[in-house]
């Protein structure tokens, strides 16, 4: 059996019960995977993505292959390009072979076919948005998948499933033929299991495309001999200093990056009101789904509580214009200060759990790769999250795979057997 049949079966037989695809993409899967064995056959190589099985969150559009969003209203939307992201990993040969769940519009695990599993604990949800994105890459369904981030969308669930992923920073990688639902915060980005494969992604996916115009053009300087000793690494003490689940694993991934050679650096985030700007999250993301309010289509999506999407799109049109522009002028403010913090730092760390960091982070733009570091003793995922300036989305991810090759986490694998009971028909559940 070849690798792409060992892939497409395990999406059959596992995809159902972890509610983590929503449309398998065996066709296209076929007939890419076709390509890449006789143009390596004939001695052409696209680069290490060549042939590789890899999953797309059901937010980036696929030519002729339906893009759901995850929601109810959309659950038969089909597109008629493909995602520029989507575009260049095919250039590189990779093989898509699903279209990943997410949660509807881009919250939470919870979409039409219900919630999205935690491969390491299928009674747990994991987390989201980019939900399958990261349980597909944690049971093996996929190589690596791509994930979005506005707000812990990447982060979460790759702690949740102990996967690694990676956050570039805003304005690396174009959106285009993404669903856009905060236009100056959402992010395209690469989970795996190790920091070093999403690197291998990044490096397919990022840079302009002349149809994404917030697209910079920052070239990737990668430099794998770089001392990290000649690095400033800093770490928000405070965040570690707290009683917390996990606390003892995180003191000793700090000592594991000490036996580096590190000398860390305790350092704290501006002193800064982050909570009040989050509203500039629901005003862009009001404004998106416009249409969808205007018609009554959200009282087709699944969740409607107090915070979900259908009330906040509504709650959100009462927010004043001159609030909204205040708040990204303080934003502003913010940014000026996180760069006044990397004039003393290349790099630093903190727990993913850190709500402050998250949001912050992903107000000013800065890129995070998040690395798993295990379970606590009752069971609850953990992991640190490096962070660099603007741009200099390579530091963070050298430091974080050195403190990966320092650690056996990533060697790690959910046991799938308590899901064998429960594949009975995958393909009903999958169309």
């Amino acid at each position: 059996m070849c690798i792409r049949d060992r892939y497409l079966d395990r999406l059959k037989k596992y995809g159902p019960p972890l509610k983590c695809v929503v449309t398998l993409t065996e066709e296209l899967a076929l007939s890419q995977a076709k390509r890449a064995d006789e143009e390596l056959a004939q001695g052409i190589y696209r680069g290490p993505l060549h042939g590789i099985p890899w999953g797309a969150k059901d937010l980036l559009a696929t030519k002729g292959i339906r893009t759901t969003w995850g929601a109810t209203p959309y659950k038969d939307q089909v597109f008629q390009i493909n995602a520029s992201v989507v575009d260049r990993l095919e250039k590189a040969g990779a093989v898509l072979v699903a279209k990943l769940s997410m949660g509807a519009l881009a919250m939470g695990d919870v979409w039409f076919g219900g919630k999205t599993k935690n491969p390491w604990n299928p009674k747990q949800g994991s987390s989201g948005s980019s939900a399958g994105s990261a349980a597909a890459t944690a049971a093996g369904l996929v190589g690596f998948s791509i994930g979005t981030e506005t707000w812990g969308s990447i982060v979460s669930p790759s702690t949740r499933c102990q996967v690694s992923g990676f956050r570039p920073t805003y304005g690396r990688v174009s959106r285009y033929g993404a669903m856009a639902l905060s236009w100056s915060m959402d992010k395209i980005g690469p989970i795996s299991r190790t920091v070093e494969d999403c690197l291998l992604v990044f490096s397919t996916i990022y840079g302009p495309d002349g149809k994404d115009l917030s697209v910079v053009d920052v070239p990737l300087q990668w430099d794998p001999t770089l001392d990290v000793q000649s690095l400033k690494i800093g770490y928000l003490k405070k965040e570690f200093e707290h009683d917390y689940p996990g606390q003892q694993i995180h003191l000793q991934a700090l000592e594991t990056l000490r036996s580096l050679g590190v000398e860390l650096i305790p350092v704290k985030l501006p002193d800064f009101p982050v909570n009040a700007l989050s509203f500039i999250l629901d005003a862009e993301a009001a404004a998106a789904f416009d249409e969808l309010t205007r018609s009554n289509q959200d009282d087709l999506l699944v969740r409607q509580g107090e915070g979900a999407w259908p009330n906040i799109f509504r709650q959100a049109r009462f927010i004043p214009a001159v609030e909204y522009i205040q708040a990204n002028r303080f934003r502003y403010q913010l940014m000026s200060k996180m760069a006044e913090l990397f004039k003393k730092i290349d790099v630093y760390v903190a727990p993913s759990f850190s709500e402050q960091n998250l949001l912050l982070t992903n107000l000013t733009g800065h890129p995070a790769v998040v690395v798993p570091t295990g379970f606590t003793d009752k069971g609850k995922p953990t992991s640190l999250t490096f962070t660099s300036n603007i741009f200099q989305d390579e530091k963070a991810l050298l430091v974080a795979i050195l403190f990966q090759e320092a650690t056996k986490y990533h060697h790690h694998h959910p046991d799938l057997t308590v899901l064998e009971k429960r594949t009975s028909s995958p393909q009903k559940e999958m169309n």
